[in-house]
């Protein structure tokens, strides 16, 4: 048998009960763990306080340093903020962050003023010194015993070392606002008694930038002796004149000066007349970094925030800016204010960068996620907001820009080889001004080996270099709008309110041979560092003293759409796919420079009031892909035809676009505009720059400039009085002087001038002298080139001795010695029986012909054997380029060519000729550029040379060696006098070897 087990009746009113204690269970597991979720820390610092204290709001500690401390209890497992009143804190050291201070992204450490702006962190000291009078104004104090002093700052205004020449405000394009040749001549030197520990600062010699050098004494002649000069990375040497040095004892003679002599521990200051030093606050500076994040790529600082701070005395840093970046011109100190190693997530929000040494903000190798917004900076010794990654993150890296990479050997794969670089970074809502107020090669914000930075709704401006500078490709995906960035560039030059570099791993100096060949066997070369497109859009520029934007170096994978551009235009140098389209240029247009063929790039849909441009190029395959339907707002129809038979603006107009408010600067146009016509459309002007308000109604906008449209109310011209400029040529070369941007174009400065060698065959007399075409020739026998006119003296003077010729070839200078070369001889006489070297020919029966007609006398007394004294078969005053044309007969070795002249009325005796050759079997007509059938040989010209009744000039090869191979020779003349008169030619002569 088996028991069963009978169960009673459940009870009702027991189910109810356990119900409701199951329902209170839960509603209490709720509550304790939204409690737990929502446990948040606030910590509290106070000027007044005391670190002893617990860190309320009642009782307060009295530094970040401690606050810190406190903070990192509850770091990552609750919210923090630490609450900072007003007050200036001095901090002893930096303050560090390392991983173990790190918040979460929905549990974010965060240090925030109380107040705006009332929070001052401070890497200084504050004195108290008793003031005494020394000299002329001056007033002197004790200091502490080994105090260094690198600022002062006078009620909160930092003031000025003791320098020469003395800072003018009023100058503020000027390089360091004063400058002189003299600077620390000897005999500038010889007035001070102990110069070292002073400092030159000095701008490249080609104002690429500037250097810095410390004084480290005189030598036993008394000349100045310095270290430094590696803050640029293009080493050419300083600027014979803009010049300045500082912290300079007996310089100190102008109001806000002043001079620490460190070993009598005594401070000696100019004030000015509103300046009590009775009741005046006196600060040093002491610190490079007031806080630090320290992080690494497998250990990073996460989700810390600074809000509503003023950062202040922070140390300059020139002296210490020494790393190279990836062959740009820059080189860097890593360093900064507020300086970022390995983070994620880190937040600097609504504070003042002011009167910093060096960079404010420093965003160092691996980083990700870093904000920068609603910040103002200002004033800074070097650069605003820098993005620099690690270069052992970068295939291939080179650092000198004259360095090359075999590009059979690089490493071809795409993109970064570590993690090791700023990534995803912002710079938002920011205002930026008084960049590079010590040194000369800083940037607004600068990106390099760094990617997907973005750079939004920023007011930049009054910077000594560019607003904004990307050094490199590597690796792109940037995105620059919604900026107004101005007064850029303002005391060095050839640069842009914008400017990027990409001389990347697939880029040489000699890039239009070797990279070329390298590119076309593999186009995706350009995109291995540049690997994602940078975008610049919706934003005005203006730079007054270069381009508004400007693609310089390699700069590749670009796309530049709706921007402003107010003065400058926009420049696309060497490089790869830049898209650029429905962009305005204001009183200026579009700038190629010495393009690679098949680049790919597109300008299109644009609004230009300027002709193109272009620099060595464009040629049959360096013209892009696509220059056309953009529209030149112009009075000139011709405008756009520059460059038609590239296949450039084909489908392009000019017409009036119908600004709706240009003084205005609302450059929207019109319905019913014609540009609508070419695939323009408007985009909005009321959006660039900063939006915070409290930072919108402070900063500044660049000036609007009255419309300049090309061709309108221009004088009119007379063609018949229209001068055509003689063509210029050297041994079988076109010269070229350079002139605006083209300096540019070669790497060099206005100030080493040059004259460029274009356009000869391969089998010309320039060629076999080991010349290369777009060599630029700065220097003949050590004279400098400015002209063509000046190589042909140069060239003339050097006679039958070797030329030693300085060349920039690839933006390289080299050394050419040429031991042969065909040469001018000049030589004067009184009758033509005094000719000794250049003998009178006897008469030939050579036929003589002329491309115009001639006056006076018969083209055959030209081949006489007589010298007359009268005009000659001379041409009509004011005929440009006439010619006369020797036929030898049949082709011949020609050893030299010589023409004879008479002063006639005292001023048609000189020659300016250009002699062109041919071995044609007939008559190969007139047209001297069809290189098809005329080489030229040469210019001459005698102005320089001593003069009498008869002159003669020849071109001749050297004893033994021949010009070359020709039946026919032209003498393509030009007038020679004010009043536009022709030489009064006697006799033509060709010498053959027999």
């Amino acid at each position: 048998m088996f028991d069963f087990v009978h169960f009673a009746k459940p009870d009702m009113n027991l189910q109810k009960k356990l119900k409701v204690m199951k329902l209170a269970t839960t509603t209490l597991l709720i509550v304790l763990w939204t409690a737990q979720t929502s446990l948040a820390a606030d910590l509290f610092v106070s000027v007044s306080g005391n670190d002893t204290q617990p860190g309320t709001k009642e009782l307060p500690v009295a530094t970040l340093q401690k606050a810190k401390s406190l903070a990192a209890s509850y770091a990552g497992n609750e919210a923090v903020t630490v609450h900072v009143s007003d007050g200036i804190y001095y901090l002893p050291e930096p303050l560090v962050f390392t991983p173990e201070d790190s918040g979460t992204k929905d549990k974010r450490v965060v240090y925030r003023a109380e107040r705006e702006g009332g929070a001052v962190l401070s890497g200084g000291t504050k004195l108290a010194l008793q003031w005494q009078p020394y000299r002329d104004g001056i007033f002197q104090a004790e200091t502490p015993a080994g105090l260094a002093i690198d600022q002062l700052f006078i009620n909160g205004s930092s003031q000025r070392m003791a320098r020469y020449p003395n800072y003018d405000a009023n100058k503020p394009t000027d390089a360091y606002q004063g400058y002189a040749a003299d600077a620390f001549s000897k005999e500038r030197a010889a007035r001070w008694k102990n110069p070292e520990g002073g400092f030159i600062h000095a701008m490249h010699r080609s104002r690429w930038g500037g250097y810095h050098y410390r004084i480290t004494g005189k030598d036993a002649d008394g000349e100045v002796t310095y270290e430094g000069g590696w803050q640029n990375n293009r080493q050419m040497g300083m600027h014979k004149d803009f010049r300045m040095v500082e912290n300079i004892f007996e310089e100190l003679d102008a109001a806000g000066e002043w001079f620490h002599d460190a070993e009598a521990n005594k401070l000696y200051y100019k004030p000015d007349a509103d300046t009590d030093l009775n009741t005046a606050t006196v600060e040093v500076v002491r610190l490079r970094h007031l806080v630090e994040f320290q992080g690494t790529l497998d250990a990073p600082v996460k989700s810390i925030t600074f809000q509503g701070f003023v950062f202040r005395h922070a140390a300059r840093t020139f002296m210490d800016t020494k790393e190279p970046m990836l062959r740009s011109d820059w080189t860097i100190y890593r360093g900064g204010a507020v300086m970022i190693t390995g983070s994620e997530d880190i937040h600097i929000l609504d504070s003042e960068f002011d009167q910093v040494g060096g960079n404010a903000i420093f965003v160092n190798q691996y980083n990700r996620g870093t904000l920068v917004k609603g910040c103002h900076i200002h004033d800074c010794g070097a650069s605003g907001v820098c993005f620099v990654g690690d270069p052992a993150a970068v295939r291939d890296p080179l650092f000198e820009y004259g360095q090359k990479n075999d590009l059979a050997k690089i490493d071809r794969t795409p993109g970064p080889k570590t993690e090791n670089y700023p990534a995803n970074g912002t710079v938002e809502d920011c205002l930026i001004h008084g960049i590079g107020r010590v040194e000369r090669q800083p940037a607004g914000v600068q990106i390099e080996m760094a990617m997907a930075i973005t750079v939004r709704d920023c007011s930049i401006y009054d910077c000594a270099r560019a607003g904004i500078n990307v050094g490199d490709g590597a690796w792109g995906g940037h995105l620059i709008e919604r900026c107004d960035v101005f007064d850029t560039v303002l005391e060095t030059h050839d640069h842009g309110s914008f400017n990027s570099w990409g001389r990347d791993r697939y880029w040489r100096r000699d890039y239009l041979d070797v990279s070329q060949k390298a590119i076309d066997a593999d186009p995706k070369l350009p995109f291995l560092d540049a690997f994602n497109t940078t975008v610049i859009r919706n934003s005005r520029w203006r730079c007054d003293h270069g381009w508004d934007i400007d693609l310089d170096d390699g700069s590749s994978n670009y796309d530049i759409y709706n921007n402003l551009m107010l003065q400058g235009g926009l420049k696309l140098r060497e490089g790869f796919r830049r898209r650029a389209w429905n962009n305005i240029t204001i009183n200026n247009g579009f700038h190629p420079h010495v393009w690679f063929n098949n680049s790919q790039d597109e300008v299109f849909s644009n609004i230009f009031m300027a002709e193109h441009r272009g620099a060595r190029m464009p040629s049959q395959k360096a013209k892009g892909k696509r220059i056309d339907s953009n529209l030149f707002f112009s009075a000139d129809p011709k405008i756009k035809d520059k460059f038609v038979q590239f296949g450039w603006d084909l489908h392009s107009i000019v017409a009036d676009p119908l600004f709706i408010d240009p003084a205005s600067g609302d450059f929207r146009v019109a319905p019913g505009s014609p540009a609508f016509e070419i695939g323009f459309e408007n985009f909005p002007m009321d959006q660039f720059g900063v939006k915070k308000p409290s930072l919108k109604a402070i900063a500044e906008t660049p000036v609007i400039p009255e419309l300049e449209i090309p061709g309108q109310n221009s004088p009119s011209t007379d063609a018949a009085n229209t001068t055509v400029a003689m063509d210029w040529y050297w041994l079988g070369a076109t010269l070229h002087a350079l002139e605006g941007e083209e300096f540019s174009a070669y790497g060099v400065s206005k100030q080493d001038g040059g004259v460029a060698l274009l356009d000869f065959p391969k089998r010309s007399l320039a060629a076999a002298a080991g010349f290369q075409e777009n060599d630029l020739v700065l220097a003949i026998n050590d004279t400098k080139m400015a002209s063509a006119e000046d190589l042909i003296a140069a060239y003339t003077r050097a006679g039958n001795t070797p030329l030693r010729v300085r060349v920039v070839r690839d933006q390289e200078t080299i050394d050419l010695k040429i031991e042969d070369h065909p040469y001018v001889a000049i030589e004067s006489a009184s009758t033509p029986a005094e000719f000794s070297a250049l003998q009178l020919p006897k008469a030939a029966t050579r036929k003589v012909s002329a491309n115009q007609t001639t006056q006076n006398e018969p083209l055959k007394v030209l081949t006489d054997g007589e010298l007359n004294r009268d005009y000659g078969p001379v041409f009509q005053n004011g005929v440009q380029n006439g010619a006369y044309k020797l036929d030898l007969g049949a082709v011949k070795s020609v050893s030299a060519i010589t023409s004879w002249s008479f002063n006639q009325n005292q001023k048609r005796g000189v020659q300016k000729l250009s002699l062109f050759a041919s071995n044609a079997n007939t008559d190969p007509g007139w047209k001297l550029s069809d290189r098809s059938r005329f080489i030229p040989l040469g210019t001459i010209d005698t102005r320089s040379a001593a003069s009498g009744d008869f002159t003669a000039a020849s071109l001749r090869a050297p004893d033994g060696k021949s010009l070359g191979n020709f039946r026919w020779i032209v003498w393509q003349v030009s007038p020679v006098s004010k009043s536009r008169e022709n030489t009064a030619f006697q006799e033509l002569n060709v010498e053959v070897q027999q």
